[in-house]
C-alpha cells in the first residue's frame, strides 16, 4: 500500500467517526435501531476502522525516523496497563460529561470515581495509548497514525464539553463539574465488589493484549 492508500483509509476513518454522530444522522439511526443499538453499531464500526487503519500503517512505505530502544517497550507496557485499567474503570459507568456513559441519572458527584480525575476517561486512555505507541514506533507512517489519533483524542475533549454543555444546559453542567471537583481524589466506591471486578477485567485485558499482540498486530509486545 502506498501513501495514497494510507491517506484514503485515514479519511474513511474520520468520516465513519464524524458522520454517524452528527445530530441529524444520529437521531435517525437511534429511531431505527435504538440508543443501545446505535452504541453497539458505532463501537463495532470504530473498532473495525481502527484495526484497518493500524493495518494500513503497517503496509505503508517504511521511512525510518528513530530506533526503538529497550526502555521504549517498558514505557509502552506500563502505559498500556494504565490504559486497560482506565478503560475498565471508565466504560459503562455513570458519566454525564462524556460519551460512553451508562445510567447517567445515577451519577453521584460526591462519589464520581475515575470521573473525579478526568471528565473523559476514554479519551484519556486513547491519548495515552497513542502516546506510548508513538514512542515505540519510530517510522513515519506510525508517527502520523499515533500522532494524529493522540491529537484527535486531546482535541475531542473540548468538542464533547461543548456538546454536553448544550445537552445538560450550562448551569447544570457547571454545578455537576464543580461538585465533581470538590469530591476527594480517593474515596470509597459505592460497591467494592464492582470495583474489584473492574480492576480484574483491566488486568485480564492487559494480559490478553500482550498475548494476542504478535498474532493480531504481527509484532511481539514482549
Amino acid at each position: 500500500m502506498g501513501w495514497t492508500g494510507f491517506a484514503a483509509v485515514f479519511g474513511a476513518f474520520f468520516l465513519t467517526h464524524s458522520i454517524p454522530v452528527r445530530p441529524a444522522v444520529r437521531s435517525r439511526l437511534v429511531e431505527r435501531i435504538g440508543t443501545r443499538g446505535f452504541g453497539l453499531m458505532y463501537s463495532a464500526l470504530s473498532v473495525g476502522m481502527l484495526a484497518l487503519l493500524i493495518w494500513s500503517a503497517g503496509e505503508a512505505p517504511y521511512v525510518h525516523l528513530w530506533p526503538q530502544m529497550a526502555w521504549h517497550r517498558h514505557v509502552a507496557h506500563m502505559g498500556m496497563l494504565a490504559v486497560c485499567l482506565i478503560l475498565a474503570l471508565g466504560i459503562a459507568r455513570p458519566n454525564p460529561f462524556s460519551f460512553g456513559g451508562a445510567w447517567n441519572d445515577r451519577f453521584d458527584p460526591a462519589r464520581p470515581g475515575i470521573v473525579r480525575w478526568t471528565r473523559h476517561p476514554i479519551l484519556l486512555a486513547l491519548a495515552l495509548w497513542a502516546g506510548v505507541h508513538l514512542l515505540a514506533n519510530g517510522d513515519l507512517a506510525h508517527v502520523i497514525l499515533f500522532g494524529v489519533l493522540g491529537s484527535f483524542a486531546i482535541a475531542g475533549r473540548a468538542v464533547i464539553d461543548r456538546r454536553k454543555r448544550r445537552t445538560l444546559g450550562p448551569l447544570r453542567w457547571e454545578v455537576l463539574d464543580t461538585a465533581r471537583k470538590a469530591a476527594p481524589l480517593f474515596h470509597a466506591p459505592r460497591f467494592w465488589p464492582a470495583l474489584f471486578v473492574r480492576l480484574v477485567i483491566g488486568l485480564v485485558a492487559f494480559a490478553a493484549l500482550l498475548l494476542a499482540h504478535p498474532h493480531v498486530i504481527g509484532v511481539p509486545a514482549l
